[in-house]
């Protein structure tokens, strides 16, 4: 199929862009082009018929990936493939270019954007949920100015974010990295490689020699209409030897504190398993890199 019949606008500037959108924001439909490589299928389906769509490929200055003060920001418009990587993420952030990876295939990661991702807001999604672990925020602007979103704030539904309909995604501000005893790990579970997740898990600990537990972040895919930090696990961890014994439990809290909706791939039920799985994996994967920091020195 093809989509419906749109007006179309490719802005040269961030300005250019915000002045269409405060002028264009009251339209039946709206909708921003970054990569394209979930809303181009709705549209093509006719799942989303926008009456204008705004492409915002030629925005050249929210391309950019640096570090400034220890935080890492990410520009809108950077891809898949170039966040996943970078040197500078890898080495710093390796749970958000590790989960880049699971991102469909080749095509998709070198197509989609960082930005597009965020603001679509598919709770299954890999990069909303790395963001929860990491306690990522938003910067949205509007002709009116800019603001700064916190990501339990950003995140209200499926597919539906606090943005006003007059604000555009900019910029995603990662805060500085714990270095000495911290780990981390990323797992989910696909019927096929490159398919929706069913149910997936960040992790991000830090722990002191004596394998106790100092910080805990356990941030939850397709577990809800939102990625979902796992509060009761991480206060469960915090304070405890990381045994396979707490790892068990916390897993266990953070399955029943899940929401997973049923369908033809899997019940509920099954899929509060397989979060309850995913969870023990990666909180294994991130105390085995924990220890091993404190081993290299």
């Amino acid at each position: 199929m093809k989509p419906a019949p749109f007006r179309y606008a490719r802005p040269q500037s961030v300005e250019e862009a915000l002045q269409i959108l405060a002028a264009h924001h009251d339209e039946q439909e709206l909708k921003i082009l970054a990569g394209g490589q979930s809303l181009v299928p709705l549209m093509n389906f006719r799942l989303a018929t926008p009456d204008m769509i705004i492409d915002i490929n030629g925005l050249h200055e929210l391309a950019h990936l640096d570090r400034r003060a220890g935080w890492l920001h990410i520009g809108a418009l950077i891809r898949h493939s170039q966040l996943g990587s970078s040197p500078l993420v890898r080495e710093n952030w390796p749970l958000l270019a590790a989960a880049t990876e699971h991102i469909g295939h080749t095509q998709i990661r070198n197509a989609g954007t960082v930005g597009g991702s965020v603001a679509h807001a598919d709770p299954s999604a890999e990069l909303p949920v790395v963001l929860a672990a990491l306690d990522a925020e938003f910067v949205v602007r509007s002709t009116d100015g800019s603001r700064s979103i916190k990501w339990i704030d950003f995140f209200v539904g499926p597919l539906e974010t606090s943005l006003a309909p007059n604000e555009m995604l900019v910029e995603i501000r990662v805060p500085p990295p714990t270095s000495h005893g911290a780990g981390w790990g990323f797992e989910e579970f696909c019927r096929r490689d490159g398919d929706f997740a069913l149910a997936g898990c960040a992790t991000q600990i830090a722990v002191d020699p004596d394998e106790i537990c100092r910080v805990a972040s356990i941030a939850l895919l397709g577990a809800g209409a939102t990625p979902i930090r796992a509060v009761r696990a991480e206060q469960h961890l915090v304070g405890e030897l990381l045994s396979d014994e707490a790892i068990d439990d916390a897993a266990a809290l953070a399955a029943a504190d899940s929401q997973p909706s049923g369908d033809m791939h899997g019940d509920a039920a099954y899929r509060r398993e397989l979060i309850r799985e995913m969870t023990v994996r990666s909180l294994q994967a991130a105390r085995t890199m924990a220890k091993e920091t404190f081993e290299d020195v």
